[in-house]
């Protein structure tokens, strides 16, 4: 049949300038070079305005039209028939694309769309609205558009984009709630197939609040959704965990005459299970038996899996057995739920049970099933019998998959048998097993959490260079890696990466990030990221919140923490039990007791019931500010609101009542405490304290003697360490040997735990004769051979408290008992030795060490340089570090501080430099007290300039300035007259975070005295003096010499009567700033009544004294 078609008229459509031709069976366009001057394409012919067709030649053949009748200018009509033949979408859309006009366009768009057996598609349609839109043409965008909604045509993502563009409307299609008001105004009414359409779209592309929000226009608009939008919007909805909407859209669907299937039910019973609330679950449960719409297999089994993983197992059997004894029998999928969920809580006997009903119910194991036992086995440790599984598996012809191996690597790696891991992954190959990304990922997050990073992103690299494209799971364990080391900075550049290697950082990723940038204190990184992450269309999870609130209150921002607590409501999350404990955790520690209860009684009202970790912080924050009645009334109500006391619970509240010296109470409660829970060290440790404090240490061995018997090995040396620590702290040394005698004495304690802290905290606190008569007490009358440990801790505190002889004589005792001195022994003598000089005993004792097989370490060598260099004998130090060096000693930074000293302090300055050059060379990075010891050096040998240069090297490589520093500065200054420099550090010092010490200020102000500006002196001696520093006989000594050189001799005399009603005795110093201060005002007379007071007050006068003194005519 073929069909002429000639046309320029406005019958057939607006400024149409092509007439078609469809001749023989197909259609077709003519060739622009053919004598009728078109275009074609096979035999369909579109012919220019104008042309004519000789009619004639074509009166033999069958003439069929495309469905009306065009009577054209040239009057050549073609008579309407019925059509035998049909244009493709696709040469449509070749046409359009050729047709460069959008006039032209448009026209042959609207003629195609005439005809009853060409149709158009969603890749014909867009174009043309491309076409019109790149041409502003917005009226006939709409008519396109109206097109494809009457002829139901799919408007995919691009025909709403294209929209959004002619619309200025940016920010793509998430922006469909404003675009649809716009697109209103201008023609574009959505019926209800499109707007079905824009919300399946809105979810697939993960923009789930936009969906909605167009869901609601929808039905403002008088539009009902089908049931499957309903669906498709309640699992998105369900996913964010949103079931207070999920509930609401279940209403508004029945209240809009819609009745909820199967499907629809199951979806609400499956979010309300995934969300804990089983009896909500239940509660649809029943309404579906009651609607008549009785639950399936699938609804079944969606509930077991909810009951399985709010922990209600023994429900998940019943549920179980009910469904069997229904009509509605397990499948597969039930058997594999119940499984995989049994597999997780290590119930093997359970799992067991399942299997063989799965098979009496003609369900034979495959690999899935295989492969959920293996993963129990591995979960509770039982690597060698799940390889023994997968032997019983092959023989039953069932070939272990991708899955199966990758479990047992797994269970391996859970192990630490990380060789055997790696021997396994290098097998699949020849197994015939392509590995995937997750095998790598198993690798990458068992090195990330064993703390090797390094090994973990090499894993990642591997991966990628064999081929294998890394997903975001795989990313998300590289980042969690390096998060976890604290390598913020690579961190930052591998989650930067993620965009270039084209994947969408997940909540996950966001996650790791804003953990990492938290911890490193760049809070306001971290709520940035947040920000991103919401703006990409991402969907912050409750847990990334609950991260931020709490990284923002240990950074102390607390207000913003209760602002992103707030905005919860906003982003749809309802806060869970963790993000309440978080907050009561936060205001527990600032002491805010009334706010915390009453946010203690909001989660009860926020239906979000309090767990035992709620309870126990409440009760912390009640018992650290006085509130202990108030915190027993709690725990009494624990039990009332379904929460059951733990060790830390009692341990609180007794830690409350000790610190309020009601024990008898506290003793009563931990008596209670016994009948429901066993009592931790931490109990002994909060309990007896108290206890023995009130004297009554019988009870306290009683229930030492009671918990010793019950843990056994478990009472170690740390144990006793803690108690005894605790012990001491609280009640007076007496009661706490007394206690400790009782427990040696009735063998509770049969070594020397409670011996080494009763040493420790003697010597620690100044007694440490005490700390030998206990010593000699316990080791000598009950028999209690001491450790090493005790003898280096005694010999360390008499060493200290500068009781040589002693130290000594203990020394000769421990080794005539058979307990042999380690190299930490040795070095506590060789240090006091060297300290005072004694270098001949200092190489006797090294040589002993060296024949007693005592191999020397690191600090018994810096000990022996410093000996030397404080004995004069700098050069013999120098020739042992480099005797040592040509061994295989690592020096460190306290090996060259007492060389470079030395050198400094005699004048040897280059040498002094070299040494400190060597130690960069050998790779020993100086700390704080080197760059202090140098800087000390050349200031004191007036090369300031130096001083200053070493000063900004240290800042500059990141070294800390401490205190000591900038006094060193500060006095080097002062020394030079280059008293405003020291100013400027001084006043650093304060900026830096630093507060200045007594020597650091009587530096201060006997610089600005010396420089005769006396007047910021006495500003810097008040300032000292407000800051709680009292002055001592120094400060005064230099502002009385100062006062008295710039002629301020009366006030110099006020300094002198101040001093002596603070209780300071003036000394020669202080008698002779005096006497020269009225010597240069020229009055001798009182120049010599202080003399006289000197002599009198017993003070000696040294030859500066008489220099100051007038001469007597």
């Amino acid at each position: 049949m073929d069909v002429i078609i000639l046309s320029s008229s406005s019958s057939c459509c607006s400024k149409f300038k092509y007439g078609c031709a469809v001749t023989g069976t197909k259609p077709s366009v003519l060739s622009c070079n053919e004598s009728l001057g078109g275009i074609k394409i096979g035999n369909l012919k579109v012919l220019p305005s104008g042309c004519r067709v000789n009619w004639k030649k074509h009166r033999k053949k069958k003439v069929g039209v495309c469905g009306f009748v065009i009577r054209s200018s040239f009057d050549v009509v073609v008579v309407k028939r019925k059509p035998e033949s049909t244009m493709s979408s696709e040469e449509v859309y070749r046409v359009l694309k050729s047709i460069s006009d959008p006039n032209q366009a448009f026209s042959f768009f609207n003629s195609v769309a005439e005809m009853p057996r060409v149709i158009h598609t969603t890749e014909t349609c867009n174009y043309v609205l491309e076409m019109l839109r790149a041409h502003r043409r917005v009226e006939d965008m709409v008519v396109v558009f109206n097109l494809m909604q009457k002829q139901i045509i799919k408007r995919s993502i691009n025909t709403y984009l294209t929209i959004f563009k002619v619309l200025y409307i940016r920010g793509g299609l998430r922006e469909a709630p404003v675009a649809l008001e716009k697109m209103r105004k201008v023609g574009f009414v959505l019926n209800g197939y499109s707007y079905i359409g824009l919300i399946h779209l809105l979810l697939k592309s993960g923009f789930c609040r936009e969906a909605l929000k167009v869901y609601r226009r929808m039905v403002s608009e008088g539009i009902k959704p089908s049931l499957k939008t309903y669906s498709a919007l309640m699992v998105a909805l369900g996913k964010r965990r949103d079931i207070e909407t999920v509930m609401g859209l279940l209403q508004e669907m029945e209240s809009l005459g819609l009745r909820p299937n199967i499907y629809t039910f199951t979806i609400c019973i499956r979010i309300l299970g995934r969300a804990g609330k089983i009896d909500e679950a239940y509660g649809i449960l029943k309404r579906m038996d009651d609607a008549g719409c009785g639950p399936d297999v699938v609804t079944y089994t969606v509930l077991i899996d909810a009951l399985c993983n709010a922990g209600k197992l023994n429900n998940a059997k019943e549920l179980f057995l009910k469904m069997k004894a229904s009509s509605h029998k397990p499948d597969r999928v039930t058997y594999i739920t119940l499984l995989d969920k049994f597999s997780d809580h290590g119930d093997l006997d359970a799992i067991k049970e399942f299997w063989s009903e799965m098979e009496a119910d003609g369900y034979l194991p495959d690999v899935v099933t295989f492969t959920i036992l293996i993963d129990a086995l591995c979960k509770v440790g039982k690597v060698d019998e799940a390889f023994g599984t997968l032997d019983v598996m092959k023989k039953q012809g069932v070939a272990p998959n991708l899955h199966t191996y990758n479990t047992l690597i797994c269970g391996l790696l859970r192990l630490n048998r990380l060789d055997e891991a790696l021997g396994l992954f290098n097998s699949m190959e020849s197994l015939g097993l392509e590995t995937t990304a997750y095998t790598y990922i198993l690798f990458i997050d068992y090195y990330g959490k064993s703390g090797e990073s390094g090994k973990a992103i090499k894993t990642f690299e591997k991966m990628k260079t064999n081929g294998i494209v890394p997903n975001i799971v795989a990313c998300n364990a590289s980042l969690y890696s390096l998060a976890e080391q604290g390598r913020l900075e690579e961190a930052k550049e591998f989650f930067n990466g993620l965009k270039k290697c084209g994947l969408a950082p997940d909540a996950i990723t966001y996650n790791i990030m804003m953990r990492c940038y938290g911890k490193a204190g760049r809070v306001d990184d971290a709520i940035k990221l947040l920000s991103e992450m919401e703006e990409n269309g991402c969907d912050p999870e409750v847990v990334i919140i609950n991260s931020m609130i709490d990284t923002l209150y240990k950074a102390d921002r607390v207000d913003e923490a209760w602002k992103m607590f707030q905005r919860m409501k906003e982003m749809k999350l309802a806060p869970t039990v963790v993000t309440y404990n978080t907050l009561l955790a936060g205001l527990g520690k600032e002491g805010r007791v009334q706010e915390a209860t009453a946010l203690f009684k909001g989660m009860i009202a926020d239906d979000c019931p309090p767990n035992t970790i709620s309870f126990n912080t409440l009760l912390d924050c009640l018992c650290k500010n006085g509130e202990v009645d108030l915190a027993l009334k709690m725990l009494f109500r624990m039990t009332e609101m379904n929460c059951f006391p733990d060790v830390l619970t009692y341990n609180t509240v007794i830690y409350g009542l000790i610190k309020e010296n009601r024990v008898n109470y506290a003793f009563w409660l931990f008596h209670q405490m016994k009948k429901v829970i066993c009592p931790d060290y931490v109990t002994l440790c909060t309990l007896l304290p108290g206890v023995i404090k009130d004297g009554r240490i019988e009870d306290a061995f009683r229930v030492a003697k009671e918990f010793v018997h019950h843990v056994g090995d478990h009472a170690d040396g740390s144990f006793w360490e803690d108690l005894m620590g605790g012990i001491l702290i609280e009640a007076e040394i007496g009661q706490s040997i007394l206690f400790a005698e009782s427990l040696v004495c009735n063998r509770i304690c049969e070594d020397d735990s409670v011996l080494i802290p009763l040493v420790k905290f003697l010597c620690k606190h100044g007694k440490a004769v005490d700390a030998y008569n206990v010593f000699l007490k316990l080791t000598k009358s009950f028999c209690i051979t001491p450790s090493l440990e005790a003898y280096n801790s005694l010999i360390d505190g008499l060493l200290k408290a500068r009781l040589t002889e002693m130290a000594w004589g203990l020394f000769y005792k421990m080794k005539n008992a058979g307990c042999t001195p380690d190299v930490f022994t040795y070095n506590l003598f060789l240090d006091a030795l060297g300290k005072s000089g004694k270098i001949k005993e200092l190489f006797d004792l090294y040589e002993e060490m060296l024949f007693r097989g005592c191999k020397p370490n690191t600090i018994t060598h810096n000990i022996v340089i410093f000996g030397l260099v404080k004995s004069n004998s700098l050069d013999k130090a120098i020739d042992l570090y480099y005797d040592l060096m040509s061994g295989d000693f690592c020096p460190t930074p306290w090996t060259y501080g007492p060389l470079i000293d030395g050198l400094l302090k005699l004048g040897r300055l280059e040498e002094a430099k070299q040494f400190f050059e060597e130690m960069l060379d050998y790779g020993c990075m100086p700390n704080c007290p080197l760059y202090n010891i140098l800087m000390n050096g050349f200031g004191k040998q007036g090369d300031v300039e130096t001083a200053c240069e070493l000063f900004r090297r240290m800042v500059k490589e990141g070294i800390r300035p401490d205190l000591k520093s900038y006094s060193i500065m500060v006095d080097c200054l002062c020394m030079v007259g280059k008293v405003d420099d020291a100013l400027h550090y001084f006043e650093e010092l304060k900026l830096s975070g630093l507060d200045p010490d007594l020597v650091c200020y009587n530096l201060m102000i006997n610089g600005l005295g010396r420089s005769q500006r006396v007047e910021e002196a006495l500003s810097i001696f008040d300032e000292m003096r407000n800051r709680g520093i009292t002055p001592d006989l120094y400060t005064y000594n230099a502002l009385i010499l100062n006062l008295g050189i710039a002629g301020m001799v009366e006030e110099a005399g006020k300094m002198y009567e101040e001093l002596q009603l603070k209780g300071l005795e003036p000394n020669v110093f202080t008698y002779n700033a005096l006497i020269r201060g009225h010597s240069m005002s020229g009055n001798p007379d009182r120049a010599y009544a202080v003399y006289k007071k000197m002599m009198v007050g017993g003070c000696r006068p040294n030859t500066g004294t008489f220099a100051q003194l007038p001469n007597q005519s």
